[in-house]
């Protein structure tokens, strides 16, 4: 899954990087994030077919489908879209994937790996630390007396590539999408011909991992610190006090 991740990135550097245009009208400013968690308002990147262009919006990182009277009475955990659901007519991101997808920034993502009685946080980011986009869905999201409205979205996991998996045993990651598919990715398409291929892992060969410190399980902390690599010997003590 995909349940943190960091974006240091500000405004006018996504704008250049998603070819943008000029993002001085925008009414939004964007500090760095290093500690991006769910049921929080973040820089979505969607296609606005009007204008034909990219668009950068605020969105809620939780999708909420149309028929939620009330989110807060709403139980399913929809922070997250597994690949292999998104085209099920039974469940709830069909029409979505098919014309709203999404792209969401990131400079760096977290997946943890499961210890006894703790997480080790682990870090990934492109080897380069270029900015990237984890590919999602949204949804625009109104109460039913349509007073209140907001763009939600979930971000879409598919199978671990090598390292993932090697460094955290999980089943899962958040999908990246190349920068050469992120004009396909985002425009709607053919119904008929979703971007099935897209929902891949990103190669292993691009990423780099590295350990961080547990201070990142909690949300309440969002500093720089927190990118910052285990030292070996901090790491041996932690592994040595869980058994491991």
């Amino acid at each position: 899954m995909c349940g943190r991740y960091q974006r240091r990135s500000d405004k006018q550097k996504i704008a250049e990087a998603f070819h943008l245009g000029n993002v001085d009208g925008l009414a939004l400013e964007l500090v760095p994030d290093y500690n991006v968690a769910p049921h929080t308002m973040q820089p979505v990147i969607i296609w606005d077919e009007q204008e034909g262009m990219r668009s950068l919006q605020m969105m809620f990182w939780r999708y909420l489908p149309p028929f939620v009277t009330d989110p807060k009475k709403f139980k399913l955990s929809t922070i997250n879209a597994h690949s292999a659901n998104l085209l099920d007519s039974s469940k709830i991101w069909r029409e979505s994937f098919l014309s709203r997808r999404c792209l969401i920034p990131a400079d760096s993502f977290l997946e943890w790996r499961k210890a006894v009685g703790t997480k080790q946080p682990w870090m990934f980011a492109m080897k380069n630390d270029e900015l990237f986009a984890l590919g999602g869905v949204w949804q625009e999201w109104r109460s039913p007396d349509d007073k209140t409205g907001m763009g939600t979205f979930a971000i879409i996991t598919v199978e671990p590539n090598e390292l993932v998996a090697d460094k955290t045993s999980h089943d899962r990651m958040p999908l990246i999408v190349k920068r050469t598919d992120w004009q396909r990715w985002l425009e709607p398409g053919s119904p008929e011909q979703p971007p099935i291929d897209l929902l891949r892992p990103f190669d292993s060969d691009q990423v780099k991992a590295w350990r961080v410190g547990q201070r990142i399980n909690s949300t309440r902390e969002n500093d720089s610190a927190l990118s910052e690599p285990m030292k070996d010997e901090e790491q041996g003590g932690q592994m040595g006090m869980f058994g491991e």
